[in-house]
């Protein structure tokens, strides 16, 4: 019996990895990555995997999508002409890794002798229902160790490996510019990496169809983040969704020292 890690880079993935090894042994344990190209991927992230696998020892397995170095989840999406479908709630995932991933297994445990582990923990029930209805269907067994098993090891600092650098502005290990991400997410990306903020703007005005949904397209609210931004607005994931939305509607609305007449060009609302 072989034990897959659904191993992401982030950090719960991580934990996974050490509590499935520390229990079967390095030499029953499977790290299985999809590697993502590093335009969106952070650098940090492949550290942080780059180092786990070394204090494992256990070499990482990939399951890439073809071309992986060469896409990322927009260039998906516009060779896809669509951000959902469907059958597949998001483009990029389906893609660039179920796809990737099941025909992996398929491939190499068609006798279905293997479990396979993921990351979610206790507060995400929805997602371990979900996820183990679905491999069910294809004759997979599944397991959820922060969820399920007693606690071990809940931090990679206690063994000397710090989780990624990208932790300090967004709460998971997603690519940068995550097409599932909400609005908190997008101003995050819109201060941290302009580059993809573009890029998204471009695919959304490529594809036709808002990001967001319900025809929020980014361009119609890159001026409110532009403002944002001046106000001293933190980018970041860690505050609470509702609180992070009503501390900036309110700091929008109060008198300022800016004139934001004087920056509409300067935020380039529509430019692209």
């Amino acid at each position: 019996m072989k034990h897959i890690v659904l191993f992401s880079g982030g950090h719960s993935s991580a934990l996974v990895a050490l509590r499935v090894v520390e229990k079967y042994g390095k030499d029953n344990v499977v790290l299985l990555n999809h590697d993502i190209i590093d335009t969106v991927e952070d650098s940090d992230i492949k550290r942080f995997k780059k180092e786990i696998s070394e204090y494992l020892g256990i070499k990482i397995t990939y399951a890439n999508m073809e071309n992986w170095n060469k896409l990322d989840q927009f260039d998906v999406c516009i060779k896809a002409k669509a951000f959902k479908t469907i059958n597949a709630p998001a483009i990029c995932t389906s893609r660039m890794k179920t796809q990737p991933f099941m025909k992996w297994l398929e491939e190499n445990y068609p006798s279905k002798d293997c479990i396979c582990y993921y990351g979610f923990d206790f507060n995400e029930v929805n997602r371990i229902v979900r996820r183990t209805y679905i491999m069910a269907l294809s004759g997979y067994k599944t397991e959820y160790p922060l969820a399920q098993w007693t606690e071990t090891i809940t931090d990679t600092n206690t063994i000397g490996i710090k989780p990624p650098l990208k932790y300090g502005s967004f709460k998971h290990a997603n690519c940068t510019g995550c097409l599932k991400g909400g609005s908190q997410h997008w101003y995050v990306v819109y201060c941290k990496r302009p580059d993809i903020f573009k890029k998204a703007k471009d695919t959304e005005a490529i594809i036709g169809n808002a990001i967001l949904g319900k025809d929020k397209y980014l361009k119609d609210i890159e001026c409110d983040f532009f403002k944002m931004k001046q106000l001293g607005i933190k980018a970041t994931e860690h505050i609470p969704f509702q609180t992070f939305w009503a501390d900036a509607k309110k700091k929008l609305k109060e008198p300022t020292l800016f004139n934001f007449e004087n920056f509409e060009k300067s935020c380039d609302c529509g430019a692209y």
